[in-house]
């Protein structure tokens, strides 16, 4: 192969915000796609329910693609699979818990029948086409996850996905940072490092520690205890199930994606639960309050999950009732603070008592803090740094790190999604960029609502909206019947009837002012009166409610 190519690495998501990773490898005709995840949408997505990548690029250049190979089993790299995996249907590598988390997915779209799974384990590695992916072993807060070490026709790449130095890890095997020091030795030409806990000093606690802070939650209390945690955390899951067990509890599951997960991660041998531990919600009521746990989804205090349905007495079979313990065993993700401290507002009025983060060590991070950054930097030693999985001031500050330890500003990238980083032995580049963004869904439609669907529901949400319905007759042009003004989400009309009277007059004399001026042409007459209304309504609320006319012809 010419020497002349140069390896690019193009982000596609996961860069400047929290969610939605996938980055592309591409040397000459062969691209290897590294996770494709999903974020969740923030305030200004009304109605929104995910987001994911934009792979125009990908679709393009589908007949390069060697297969997208994945990090761990996180929402936010792999939920975005079913939709991608729609438009190239490629093969997906991953480990057990990985594939098993993907295959529910992909069932639920009907594309496991169509989709290649490729089981891997840490220490295996693959090839795909010019370029060898090897599996190191990384701990985290999901079971199975791995670090990524891409050996190209320049180079190496090192891609940690997501890690923290754990060294009494639930699973037993600590990571592998051996291998990492090994690579370093070896010579890594780029490195792409997790970046979501560099602001934080030190090292993250162990996830062990919070095995004895629940421990010690189960053996004080004789009240029903309510944990609610991340789906996927199966680590926490098992935890959680290990003080109930001790303590004489039986346990229930409470939430689509918890019960989906744990049946995965049980099925598979990542979660053990002893026999005639588990009940049914519906039998939660047989035993007394003293010998139930029920975990939960619902951490985030997302609307539609299980714990804020109970907080808000919206639940079918469970009722907060007064010495209920709720336990949050995780930190809110940032955006999502407002929410989940309205779900602990709404538990304590109905009685229960709740421990949180900041008042007991019921959750740690499953990311790597200052130290542990500069302990996998100094094993790896890569010639150029790119830092990746956070916000702006994340990518920022772990520059600083870097440099911090030696590494020259001009050898490290803070990227932006779409950006194309173009790298050999001796230099690396920003040289362009490709089609990258949001893609939202909402609902089964996906993509079809954009900004300017946004605006409007923004808009609606805002100032409400003022529909003018007025009949016309095709002959004469003149006004048969209206003009009708309906007011939705801009003021009860009951109590603006004098307004509303106002609003009917202004659109009658307009009406009559066009007929007079021969204006028959729907999109003037649409315009003259949305116009009109406008700043009269500016002019006397200081409003502006979205004006709808609707115009009938007979």
């Amino acid at each position: 192969m010419s020497k002349k190519l140069k390896l690019k690495i193009i982000p596609l998501g996961g860069l400047n915000e929290i969610g939605k990773n996938m980055t592309v490898f591409e040397y000459g005709n062969n691209i290897v796609v590294v996770d494709c995840g999903l974020a969740f949408p923030d305030i200004e997505m009304p109605g929104i329910d995910l987001v994911i990548p934009d792979v125009s690029y990908l679709v393009k250049n589908a007949d390069k693609i060697r297969g997208i190979v994945l990090t761990h089993g996180h929402e936010d790299h792999i939920g975005s699979l079913p939709y991608v995996l729609k438009q190239i249907n490629v093969p997906v590598y991953g480990t057990r818990l990985t594939l098993g988390l993907v295959q529910s997915k992909l069932k639920e779209h009907g594309l496991l029948q169509s989709t290649k799974l490729i089981t891997v384990k840490a220490g295996d590695d693959v090839t795909l086409g010019c370029m060898k992916v090897e599996f190191i072993r990384v701990t985290h807060s999901v079971a199975d996850s791995v670090a990524l070490a891409i050996h190209t026709p320049v180079g190496i790449v090192v891609h940690t996905g997501d890690f923290k130095v754990d060294f009494t890890p639930l699973e037993g095997e600590i990571m592998d940072l051996a291998r990492l020091g090994q690579l370093g030795k070896m010579g890594v030409l780029a490195f792409l490092c997790d970046s979501t806990n560099v602001e934080r000093p030190g090292y993250t606690m162990s996830e062990s520690t919070v095995g004895d802070a629940l421990d010690e939650i189960f053996r004080h209390s004789d009240q029903r205890i309510m944990v609610a945690t991340f789906a996927s955390n199966v680590h926490r899951l098992q935890q959680i199930i290990n003080a109930a067990v001790k303590y004489g509890r039986k346990v229930a599951i409470n939430g689509r994606s918890m019960e989906n997960v744990s049946a995965v991660a049980m099925e598979l041998g990542y979660l053990t639960i002893p026999e005639n531990t588990l009940i049914t919600i519906d039998e939660i009521k047989k035993y007394p309050n003293n010998k139930v746990a029920i975990v939960t989804t619902g951490s985030q205090g997302e609307p539609m999950s299980a714990l804020y349905r109970m907080a808000f007495a919206d639940h079918r079979k469970i009722d907060i009732i007064p010495g209920d313990l709720v336990v949050l065993s995780a930190s809110p993700i940032p955006g999502n603070e407002k929410t989940v401290s309205k779900v602990i507002n709404e538990l304590f009025k109905r009685g229960a008592d709740v421990i949180y983060e900041s008042l007991a060590e019921v959750h740690v991070s499953g990311h790597a803090c200052q130290e542990e950054l500069k302990l996998v930097h100094s094993l790896v030693k890569p010639k150029f740094f790119m830092p990746v999985h956070g916000e702006f001031r994340h990518l920022q500050q772990h520059g600083k790190l870097a440099q911090s330890l030696g590494m020259d500003s001009k050898d490290i990238f803070v990227m932006d999604i779409g950006k194309v980083l173009e790298l050999d032995e001796e230099e690396a580049k920003i040289t362009g960029s490709v089609t990258s963004g949001k893609i939202l869904v909402d609902g089964l439609g996906v993509g079809d609502v954009g900004n300017i669907v946004l605006r409007d529901r923004k808009h609606l949400a805002q100032d409400g909206l003022i529909v003018v319905v007025v009949t016309i007759s095709s002959e004469t042009g003149s006004v048969i019947a209206g003009p009708d003004i309906i007011s939705r989400g801009f003021v009860y009309v009951r109590e603006a009837e004098e307004l509303m009277e106002h609003l009917k007059q202004l659109a009658k004399n307009t009406l009559a002012r066009c007929e007079q001026q021969k204006v028959s042409d729907w999109a003037t007459l649409k315009t003259t009166l949305k116009n009109v209304i406008s700043d009269y309504l500016m002019g006397k609320t200081r409003r502006k409610p979205m004006i709808l006319p609707v115009i009938m012809e007979i």
